[in-house]
């Protein structure tokens, strides 16, 4: 038990919190928090579950692709909370574990709609002239089969660890040159707190859009899987 597990038992916590308290009393004309929660469900629902895989295939998969959207959410907010300060997902153990998860839905999703043609259609996709399996094979098998979750992983990863980097830069020379600098030298604590202050909105951004593109990902790659040429 460290920090950055607390800090996730409070991003899980909190996202629990949330979603009681906006569908313990549902009603047919939904109050605004309720109507939030709504507009949030529905993004992933329609957006991505049903826009990429269809009505039938996105109702499969909703229930893996909302998990993963608010779960990645909640902890990428906790970096610009006062007192956590560091994203869950920017130590890389929950970021694996999320792509871990994608990657074994695509390849149960693939081996459950084409049990005898998946694996063989991916290593050897259909068309292309035999003699050329020998360079397509091994890139299909690396692309597809180990260098996906690791992409998935990084792709998270960095992009939380870099804002928290950049954030603890901004605030901490804000430190320095405000109580330990001579009094000109003070004067650019000014500048580096507006940048802190505007990067942590930036932050804030870059956290949702960590949640849908890794989420949006999660939903091509159940697509490739489920699609016909399977």
């Amino acid at each position: 038990m460290n920090r950055i597990v607390l800090v996730r038992l409070f991003a899980v916590a909190a996202l629990f919190l949330v979603f009681w308290l906006g569908t313990r009393k549902l009603r047919v004309v939904p109050g605004r928090f309720q109507g939030v929660i709504e507009m949030a469900l529905s993004l992933v629902r329609v957006n991505i579950a049903e826009d990429l895989l269809g009505e039938k295939d996105g109702k499969r998969f909703l229930p893996l692709l909302t998990s993963i959207f608010f779960l990645i959410l909640f902890m990428n907010l906790t970096g610009v909370i006062p007192g956590l300060n560091i994203a869950g997902t920017s130590v890389i153990g929950m970021p694996l574990v999320l792509a871990v998860a994608s990657y074994l839905a695509f390849l149960y999703a693939g081996l459950r709609k084409h049990p005898g043609t998946f694996l063989r259609n991916s290593l050897l996709p259909p068309g292309v002239p035999w003699p050329l399996y020998i360079i397509v094979t091994p890139i299909e098998l690396v692309s597809t089969f180990i260098l996906r979750p690791i992409t998935l992983t990084l792709r998270l990863l960095m992009n939380m660890v870099v804002g928290h980097f950049l954030l603890v830069l901004f605030f901490s020379a804000t430190h320095f040159f405000v109580l330990y600098s001579d009094s000109f030298m003070g004067f650019f604590g000014i500048g580096t707190i507006a940048f802190g202050i505007v990067f942590t909105f930036f932050e804030l951004l870059v956290a949702v859009l960590q949640a849908y593109v890794f989420t949006l990902l999660t939903a091509v790659y159940l697509q490739l899987a489920l699609a016909e040429e399977h």
